[in-house]
């Protein structure tokens, strides 16, 4: 009825020549009815930290002396690889960060001093007022998501997923406390945690970075973190063992079209509120002081430049005071926008860039000009600086020592403490799920021979998952583990104590029979990106691990299985051909922590149940993607809810290994696309040196290759060869793949790439099998000079590189480039495609 009447009056109106008038009144409609939707959905909160004059005064008197290049510095926040003391010292920036991978002295094994160290001397540098004329300090924020992650030694908590299934909000709040111990014994001052994603898609990557497809058991979790990082107000509220929190990322990232990563939710905004925003209501009713915007659209606008979502939600409507600070670069995602420039983010509600990479200078001087041209209004900067120094004052941050004089600065036996490792411990055994334990094999005698088999058993690093230490989780061994136990390493523990004795095979060999086998296997290491997934089949065509449990059974050796996984997968077939089956999740450090419930005392009395119960539904087929508790139709193979205890006398039958068939897509297979995708590693090589990349870096003597920003976070390589020596940089493994489904006439290799320096003539692109495969293709005829700082996409006939298709059934590098002097490019998105046009690729003819 609005819409008919608003379309009768402006036709009316056109014919008086008032068409103008008419638009006015429709969007002066469109903004009431805007307005009455936000008041109806989204709720006023209560003020958890109480409006304090003192505060304010303080704020409104700071503000009033600072300059305009001084308040944008403040909402600047560069990356530790990125920035210099120095240049903290010439710009005064508000915040700094360290991204996954990043470190001290780019030195993985930074010491705790080390930190302390960085700490202190950014600190000293923000107050020096001699160059940028103010005394302001800073404050570093970093991803402590199961624990104080990125530093050797601590203590690491199972991810979200596994402390969703124990559902203990009071263990959680234990364990968020801890954690804010350690990062402050550290010198940090702010955590980019709790994140409080409501997955409900469980291909995406970063399914294990939620508690529940359930908003509320992330709602309870949520202030459970909040009052845990921060304490609760009136109370210890940001005292001296206290950080400032961050609750991620605002909003909608669990349910994004497909699980893709930075993808599109397409929900209706009671839907986004209901579903997505039960974290946002409790963890700001708890007091967090910060947000963080999210990289996904709603219904295709970025949450980094959505003004409603932003300011008319977040701030006005549930009265937000705090601020919001951007994810990596997410603000130059922003149509119009670069990583350089984004007036859009700033006029949206964003109060902090978060910009790694050297373009934090000229989005500082850009953000500047904006201002005084009157892109962005000085009302909304001082709103933004406000924010920041609001949260300093509440923090303490101009009244409490340098990080290395404060409280728990250097106390390193904090770091690891064995009462943290305990609470650890204890969270593992909680967050297990059994779905299996047919004729009640579990628990175990102690006093029996067992064989402990697969590549997760004694593999700390794999059982910890992605965000540990490094970004992805990869590239680390036991050793960067001290303190730490694997699976193994408990199994051992209990048996050898009570008389029995645990072999450690990892292919499930044997000397004498065991009497039974525990095999811990699963995901490999991940985070956002890398893990998404295009359907939940585990192992799909390639079931190592199902293979061994099906060697142990034919052998009539009772099976355990350990399964360690960062969401719920369709293993049918591993179930099958096990007799009990046990969710780890990701335990995190404390591995001992799974064999506290598997086994029983010599007597046979339980020392500790299961207590898990899954938080996600369990998928009933590989397609059953987005399977949520309350779908008008839910069928899971085991409901949300679902875990066996002790006293269950339940058997599994025997299920379904048919697989619904599926379109599969086979006409192009990713090589990189954002990250280097399994089974691939990115591999340097010189003369007799090599270094596989397992961070952001990696370097020989004469060849560096880095991670960088295109589109998104870390999605191309910069790739600079020094000098004359032959170097190659390769995307390989060391077993072959069979690729001749992309050999013959249409099949290629396809790759964007940005030149930065001239092509020496003997510079190659190539794939690598055998002899056949090794002759490579001059770059220089696929691009030149005249190519320099644009990206290309160069499309190849892999017929080039391996001549008879049979040579691409053992391709143990799909890519790689060698140079024999100086050369710098980027590239990106590579892929092989078998439908290519012939006369739209470089047939080596041409």
């Amino acid at each position: 009825m609005i819409a008919r009447t608003s379309l009768i009056t402006s036709v009316i109106l056109a014919a008086s020549g008032l068409v103008g008038c008419a638009q006015d009144l429709d969007t002066a409609s469109q903004q009431a009815d805007k307005v009455k939707n936000t008041k109806d959905i989204w709720p006023v909160l209560p003020k958890a930290v109480p409006h304090d004059e003192i505060i304010e005064g303080k704020v409104q008197s700071l503000l009033a002396k600072m300059t305009l290049e001084q308040k944008i510095a403040q909402m600047i926040q560069p990356e530790i690889r990125d920035v210099t003391v120095e240049d903290m010292r010439r710009y005064g920036f508000g915040s700094y960060l360290n991204g996954g991978g990043a470190f001290p002295n780019n030195d993985k094994h930074a010491t705790p001093a080390d930190w302390i160290a960085l700490a202190e001397q950014m600190y000293q540098a923000s107050i020096d007022d001699s160059l940028d004329g103010i005394s302001i300090p800073t404050m570093w924020g970093t991803d402590a998501v199961h624990g104080h992650n990125n530093v050797i030694g601590a203590t690491l908590f199972p991810h979200n997923i596994g402390l969703g299934a124990a559902n203990n909000p009071a263990l959680i709040e234990k364990i968020a406390s801890i954690t804010a111990k350690e990062v402050m014994v550290t010198g940090i001052d702010w955590v980019f945690a709790p994140t409080v994603a409501v997955v409900r898609d469980d291909r995406w990557g970063r399914t294990y970075e939620g508690y529940s497809e359930d908003p509320a058991i992330v709602g309870k979790y949520a202030a459970a973190i909040v009052s845990g990082l921060q304490g609760k107000p009136n109370e210890d509220f940001l005292a001296d063992n206290r950080v400032i929190s961050t609750v991620k990322h605002f909003v909608g990232d669990g349910g994004t079209q497909g699980g893709d990563d930075q993808g599109n939710n397409l929900d209706s905004e009671q839907d986004l509120f209901d579903i997505h925003a039960q974290g946002y209501v409790q963890g700001l009713s708890a007091g967090a002081q910060s947000v963080m915007a999210s990289f996904n659209s709603w219904h295709g606008e970025k949450i980094h430049g959505h003004k409603y979502l932003l300011t008319d939600v977040l701030k006005t409507q549930m009265g937000f005071d705090g601020f919001v600070v951007g994810d990596w670069n997410g603000h130059g995602q922003v149509k119009g926008c670069s990583n350089e420039s984004c007036s859009q983010s700033i006029n949206a509600g964003l109060d902090i860039f978060m910009v790694p990479t050297k373009a934090w200078k000229p989005l500082l001087e850009n953000t500047i000009e904006q201002v005084k041209n009157g892109e962005i209004s000085q009302e909304r900067i001082d709103d933004a600086v406000s924010r920041i120094l609001r949260v300093k004052f509440r923090a303490g941050l101009f009244d409490k020592p340098s990080p290395a004089n404060r409280k728990l600065s250097g106390k390193t036996e904090l770091i690891g403490h064995p009462e943290h490792r305990a609470v650890a411990r204890q969270a593992v055994r909680e967050s297990l799920v059994l779905l299996k334990n047919n004729d009640k094999l579990l628990p175990l005698k102690p006093n029996a021979t067992v064989l402990v088999a697969g590549d997760g058993a004694d593999n700390i690093g794999k059982q910890s998952g992605g965000w540990t230490i490094t970004w992805q989780g990869t590239g680390n061994s036991n050793d960067d583990f001290p303190g730490g136990s694997s699976i193994f390493d408990g199994i051992n523990e209990v048996v050898s104590a009570h008389g029995g004795k645990a072999q450690l095979s990892v292919d499930g060999s044997f000397t004498s029979k065991p009497d039974v086998a525990i095999v811990v296997f699963g995901e490999e290491p991940y985070a956002e990106g890398n893990g998404d997934l295009n359907n939940l089949d585990f192992q799909r065509g390639k079931a190592k691990d199902l293979a061994l449990l099906k060697k142990l059974k034919e052998q009539d050796i009772p099976v355990v299985s350990v399964f360690i996984t960062g969401r719920p997968l369709w293993v049918n077939p591993e179930l099958n051909a096990s007799d009990a089956f046990v969710v780890a999740w990701l335990p995190g450090s404390e591995g001992n922590g799974v064999a506290d419930v598997l086994f029983s005392s010599v007597d046979g009395k339980i020392k500790h149940d299961f207590k898990g119960k899954l938080s996600f539904s369990w998928p009933n087929s590989p397609n059953d993607t987005t399977l949520n508790v309350h779908d008008e139709q839910y069928q899971p193979l085991f409901a949300y809810g679902y875990g066996l205890t002790y006293n269950d006398d339940k058997n599994v039958p025997q299920l379904s290994e048919q697989e619904t068939q599926t379109a599969s897509n086979t006409q192009a297979l990713a090589i990189m696309q954002g990250t280097v995708k399994a089974p691939w590693t990115l591999q340097l090589n010189s003369g007799d040196k090599s270094r596989t990349m397992t961070s952001n870096t990696a370097s020989l003597a004469n060849l560096s290759v880095r991670t960088t920003d295109r589109h998104i976070q870390e999605d191309a390589r910069a790739i600079n060869f020094i000098n004359n020596e032959v170097s190659k940089v390769q995307i390989a493994h060391a077993f072959p793949e069979d690729l001749r489904a992309y050999s013959g006439s249409k099949g290629a290799l396809s790759f964007d790439v940005m030149l930065s320096s001239d092509v020496p003539a003997n510079a190659k692109i190539g794939i690598n099998c055998d002899a056949a495969c090794s002759q490579g293709v001059p770059l220089s005829k696929l691009i030149s000079a005249e190519d320099k700082g644009k990206w290309k996409t160069i499309t190849v006939a892999t017929a080039c590189f391996a001549g008879d298709t049979d040579n691409m059934a053992k391709v143990f590098s799909p890519f790689a480039i060698a140079s024999q002097g100086p050369l710098s490019l980027t590239i990106s998105n590579i892929v092989l495609k078998n439908n290519i046009d012939e006369n739209q690729v470089y047939t080596c003819s041409k």
